[in-house]
């Protein structure tokens, strides 16, 4: 046997084997699941109304408690964890954790290593600015200090990079041409600048609505400048890439949580109103 042949069957043989342990472990996050019953969530800690912590020291908000219902029809309980944001949308997570449920947006980037099982509601972004500004259009906006919570569609949006891979979203324009953009760690940052006064660190932000109408409730100085969504979001559960018996696993469960009105009261709870259609 010549050494090119012996290599070439060598590989053949690699192949294979690769192609039985894929198989072998094809299912292995839901059978984890259904045995410890227990379900890992990889969410945010800071991101009110979808995750945040409560005045118990416990995380509550629109995501926990989606995914405490998709844990439930598991036949499982739900376990948070808070990594990086940039750590759960790069992928190859190696059994850290089983699901994210963080409101993440299907770009073409994230497809590339996440799989996205389901949309589970839709959110507007809009411009948010001081209450004093008086910038009330996003054709004012342009050469403007803009910011934006750092490896999120926001940030995408305002450097124009924005791409949405998800049926039945409303078209959008990247119209507005920022001066400088001042990212953060978090979805809070943003607008504890903005709070500071009008131009004094930025002079707008980038935000989820409900994000936005949230900091108003606690007191914040801002407001949604009046024009329209700057685009709208849709949010998916996420997983690893390549598990096809827990996507269609959560695919379904997704499913019935809408045909049952489950999604549409979450929403109603904490949004005050339904954002589990696109309108």
């Amino acid at each position: 046997m010549t050494l090119l042949k012996s290599l070439c069957l060598g590989a053949v043989a690699l192949g294979a084997l690769a192609l039985s342990n894929g198989a072998a472990d094809a299912g292995a996050t839901l059978d984890r699941i259904t045995q410890k019953k227990e379900m890992v969530v990889a969410t945010a800690a800071n991101w009110p109304p979808q995750s945040f912590m409560n005045k118990d020291n416990q995380l509550d908000g629109f995501d926990v408690e989606v995914a405490k219902e998709i844990a439930k029809r598991l036949g499982a309980t739900a376990r948070f964890i808070t990594p990086e944001w940039g750590i759960i949308t790069a992928g190859n997570w190696n059994g850290r954790w089983d699901i994210s449920v963080g409101s993440m947006t299907p770009t073409t980037g994230r497809t590339r290593v996440l799989d996205f099982p389901a949309i589970y509601y839709y959110t507007p972004y809009v411009f948010a600015v001081h209450k004093t500004s008086k910038l009330d259009s996003r054709a004012a906006l342009t050469g403007k200090t803009i910011g934006v919570e750092g490896g999120t569609t926001s940030e995408d949006y305002i450097n124009g990079k924005l791409k949405i891979d998800a049926v039945g979203v409303p078209e959008f324009t990247a119209d507005v041409k920022p001066g400088t953009v001042k990212t953060y760690g978090d979805s809070v940052g943003p607008l504890d600048d903005l709070r500071l006064g009008d131009g004094v660190r930025v002079d707008a932000i980038v935000s989820a609505l409900p994000t936005v109408e949230a900091a108003v409730k606690r007191g914040y100085p801002i407001r949604a400048i009046n024009d329209k969504p700057a685009y709208h979001e849709p949010l998916a559960i996420a997983i690893d890439k390549g598990d096809a018996e827990l996507n269609a696993k959560l695919t379904e469960i997704v499913a019935a949580l809408k045909a049952d009105g489950t999604l549409k009261s979450l929403s109603e709870k904490w949004y005050g109103m339904d954002y589990t259609v696109a309108k």
